[in-house]
């Protein structure tokens, strides 16, 4: 059986959704690959993340070591401190339906990338339910309905969030780094909404640390790909893989093409999923660390088998 290849675009700014989605599009169809789509909508607060250096353990070693200016761009990282945070999701009707057009499945990334990031797990319910609300409304306003799938910003994963989500009729999410599909469990409560991890690690993770280069993270992919017997999921940023390093991107786009590997949308694997629900595992959820990451992302435990 043919490796098997999950890729997830995360839109996590302005400069992201404008650039690097049209360019991302052109790659993929030129490939005839399909892929998922989540976009943040609401503002785009990316300078505020430098508030991190005095909160998040390798966060400034990460920015130095992926040049973090020339791969993000100066404007960017200066939006909602020197610079106004604009909203990416106002006159985003064009660049939304074009993803939508091309085959491409289309989700929500949250709506304040940056508050769900550094706040999440410190937010209510209430409050994680009018961030969603303001993302769906915006979403619904481009595009005339409500999305289905979610992915979390910074794979920050809530008790409190999760239990919106499956009270919001969405059909899945992919908010953890793990292995496998599964039902999160928080403490004695097991969540009924479907979570399909991301399983690799991403490009702007590993840049530069122990001196990985594109390539070098290329090779990585292929080599996780050719060992494993099940689907894998790979996070890729508009902002990166489809900015400065596309040309990468296109490459590890190709040399997966080479190798027989075959891509599928997150959507399409959750509902072949889904129609043998019984069959999904249970798994806690928990915060720890990944290697070239700054901070802590929620992680897949032990899988448990449903009773």
């Amino acid at each position: 059986m043919p490796a098997q290849l999950g890729l997830k675009v995360d839109v996590d700014t302005l400069e992201g959704f404008r650039k690097g989605v049209p360019a991302l599009l052109e790659i993929l169809a030129a490939r005839g690959i399909k892929a998922s789509f989540f976009v943040s909508l609401g503002p785009d607060n990316s300078g505020r993340a430098i508030f991190r250096v005095f909160k998040q353990q390798g966060f400034l070693e990460k920015m130095w070591r992926t040049r973090a200016p020339a791969l993000y761009g100066l404007k960017t990282m200066f939006y909602g401190t020197l610079l106004p945070a604009p909203v990416i999701g106002e006159g985003a009707g064009e660049i939304l339906a074009a993803v939508v057009g091309a085959g491409h499945e289309l989700g929500l990334h949250g709506y304040d990338h940056v508050r769900w990031h550094d706040q999440l797990l410190t937010m209510s319910r209430e409050e994680v339910s009018r961030e969603l609300a303001q993302a769906q409304e915006m979403f619904m306003h481009n595009l005339g309905h409500t999305a289905y799938s979610f992915a979390a910003p910074g794979w920050q994963c809530s008790a409190a969030h999760r239990a919106v989500l499956a009270a919001g009729g969405f059909l899945y999410s992919s908010d953890t780094r793990g292995y496998a599909p599964y039902f999160p469990q928080f403490g004695e409560e097991i969540n009924p909404l479907l979570e399909i991890p991301t399983t690799l690690p991403t490009l702007d993770e590993l840049l530069g640390f122990d001196g990985c280069s594109p390539d070098d993270f290329t090779e990585l992919v292929l080599s996780r790909l050719q060992k494993s017997v099940f689907p894998q999921v790979l996070t890729v940023h508009a902002e990166v893989e489809g900015g400065p390093l596309r040309g990468d991107f296109a490459n590890l786009l190709d040399r997966c093409r080479e190798q027989g590997v075959e891509f599928f949308r997150l959507e399409d694997w959750a509902r072949d999923l889904l129609q043998e629900q019984g069959k999904i595992p249970v798994a806690g959820v928990r915060q720890g660390r990944l290697p070239g990451r700054a901070g802590t992302v929620s992680c897949q435990g032990p899988l448990e088998v449903q009773a």
